[in-house]
């Protein structure tokens, strides 16, 4: 007696397979990030009001002309349109959130991969690194591609000029492909995913500071064509619609995708182009109690941010004198601002404040990841045998939270000290007690994010970030939406930023 063999259905070659299981990993962040970057776009440009009813031609010269506004928000440039006005309010914040997603998700789907040994067997078949990579590097373009899209639909939807819309929603693209493939060669580079992370978020942060140094002087104005922002703000989309610098922006993710998938053939599986010491003596300090534990997991990445955010508000609190003679020598611009009630230290202090109010966002993504770097260890088995102490979860937990709220309060007083350092440089009337406040203004939102990640340890671990991520990023977003739509007031209070102390 004969037993019937089942058929087996065709199997789908393995490079098709890892190119699908890509796909399925940066779908949903993908969606997201395409849904926020094309909201926010065509809002700005629904609610765009003619700029020449509040100001003639000599006040937009003086605006464009100011080093402040240059430095913070780009040159402004058409602003009589309101594509032209949606590119100077949004450019900036759009493309560094899509680069900063895609970035982060080029390292996770790779060396986060690779590092969590579930490229082992994959690469024993008949799949190379080099084959694995190319196949990530397809599913980040259709990614960036497809912010891309999202950008030129909200923007085409609102009824601006169609080639200044596809021009920059073409430009916005490219940022994030740049990005997207500088982490993937920083995953080939370091020997794991914090390094390639890390490699690829201080190449974020120069090119955002040699955009700054680029449009705040005139001399060197030249460097605006070694970083991706500075070239597509050559596009000037809306205005003159240049191409010539699309095409150099399209070079930068083709030289650094052709470095990855290089770098991909010359390296073995676990190791990166950079070979750092696995030897060294022992470190035991901070390693008698879970509090000291959390402290010095959590004390060198605070530091990293609170680098980072003082660097920014250093350089927001040089320019606060800027602003304020853009006022002082323009009476048109001080006439606007007098209804408001800001003159004088006052103008000072309410430019301090709008930028303050939204220091939860990071703080707030902050306390998210940090919760979330808690279990990963937890997921890796790093954390098992101190679980085998008479230490229980909820300890454990506790203590991660203690730790991150201080380092939110931290990240705040490093802002408020920062930005009062910088205006004292520059010779701004603000009080270091006014900063600090302004800057702890905004702290409860942040402890919010880090009360809901902790929700998220507990109930959806694998969702930590984005639950941590909800009240600060989602209620902003909200909060903005809502107003644009003169939405009811019970709507409105749905935001925790409706609650906001002004």
């Amino acid at each position: 007696m004969t037993t019937a063999t089942p058929v087996a259905g065709p199997e789908a070659p393995p490079g098709r397979a890892v190119g699908r299981l890509a796909v399925r990993q940066l779908l949903p962040g993908a969606v997201l990030v395409a849904l926020v970057c094309g909201v926010m776009s065509a809002l700005v440009a629904f609610q765009y009001q003619p700029i020449g009813a509040l100001l003639n031609q000599s006040d937009l010269r003086v605006l464009a002309q100011n080093p402040a506004i240059r430095i913070l928000s780009g040159p402004p440039v058409a602003l009589d349109n309101p594509g032209g006005f949606t590119v100077w309010r949004t450019g900036i914040p759009i493309s560094v959130l899509a680069s900063g997603w895609i970035l982060l998700a080029a390292t996770r789907i790779t060396r986060g991969e690779e590092d969590g040994r579930r490229w082992d067997l994959l690469l024993a078949g008949r799949l190379r690194m080099a084959d694995v990579v190319v196949r990530c590097l397809a599913a980040l373009v259709g990614a960036a591609t497809l912010i891309g899209v999202a950008v030129a639909t909200g923007l085409l939807v609102a009824r601006t000029e169609p080639t200044g819309a596809l021009l920059y929603a073409a430009g916005i693209a490219c940022i994030a492909l740049t990005f997207a493939t500088a982490a993937l060669l920083a995953a080939q580079v370091m020997p794991s995913r914090s390094g390639a992370t890390g490699l690829a978020v201080a190449a974020l942060g120069v090119g955002l500071i040699l955009r700054m140094i680029s449009d705040g002087s005139h001399r060197l104005a030249w460097s605006a064509w070694v970083t991706p922002f500075g070239v597509a703000a050559r596009l000037a989309p809306y205005a003159e619609n240049r191409a010539l610098p699309l095409i150099v922006l399209g070079a930068f993710p083709i030289v650094l995708a052709g470095a990855a998938v290089f770098a991909a053939r010359h390296r073995d599986v676990g190791d990166g182009l950079v070979a750092l010491s696995v030897t060294r003596p022992p470190r035991t300090r901070l390693l008698r109690s879970v509090g000291g534990f959390a402290l010095r997991r959590t004390a060198r990445t605070t530091l990293g941010w609170a680098t980072g955010i003082a660097a920014y508000f250093l350089l927001v609190g040089v320019l606060l004198s800027s602003i304020l003679e853009l006022f002082q020598t323009n009476p048109r611009l001080a006439k606007l601002a007098a209804p408001a009630g800001m003159g004088g230290h006052d103008l000072v202090n309410a430019g301090a404040a709008v930028l303050f109010g939204v220091l939860a966002v990071p703080t707030g993504l902050y306390a998210a990841i940090r919760l979330a770097a808690m279990v990963s260890d937890e997921k890796s088995g790093r954390l098992t045998l101190l679980f085998a102490q008479p230490i229980s979860r909820v300890r454990l937990v506790t203590t991660e939270v203690v730790i991150t709220v201080g380092g939110v309060i931290a990240l705040h007083c490093s802002a408020a000290v920062a930005i009062w350092g910088g205006a004292k440089l520059a010779g701004a009337p603000l009080q270091l007690s006014d900063s600090l406040a302004g800057a702890l203004n905004s702290v409860p939102l942040a402890l919010l994010a880090a009360g809901a990640a902790a929700v998220g340890v507990g109930w959806l671990p694998s969702a930590t970030v984005a639950i941590g991520a909800l009240p600060v990023v989602g209620g902003f977003l909200l909060n903005v939406v809502m107003k644009t739509a003169k939405a009811p007031g019970w709507v409105m209070d749905l935001s925790p930023w409706t609650h906001l102390a002004a």
